[in-house]
């Protein structure tokens, strides 16, 4: 499930289709443009707290990984732990894969 989970990341990240980082993700979330939004498994808690809740704010679904930021990092090109998914199709098909 995390390769293919890691994969498709990869491509959405090459399709221009997500956001990467805390401050991006926050403002795909107010734009209306965030899907779904990817959270690290070794992400701080309190950066944790503050993206649950713009997701929240934002009625945009939060997934939290268990997968680490160096991992999430390199399937994007970019070490990141939090990754707002701004396509409606590739959100359906990670959601789906994450529930596998």
């Amino acid at each position: 499930m995390n390769n293919k989970l890691l994969s498709l990341l990869g491509i959405a990240r090459r399709a221009g289709r997500v956001s990467l980082g805390f401050d991006s993700a926050v403002d795909s979330m107010h734009n209306g443009k965030c899907r779904l939004l990817l959270l690290a498994s070794d992400l701080s808690e309190r950066t944790k707290r503050l993206a649950a809740r713009a997701a929240e704010d934002s009625d945009v679904r939060t997934v939290f990984l268990d997968i680490p930021m160096e991992e999430l990092g390199a399937s994007v090109g970019k070490y990141t732990g939090i990754i707002a998914v701004n396509d409606r199709g590739f959100a359906d098909r990670i959601i789906s894969l994450y529930n596998e």
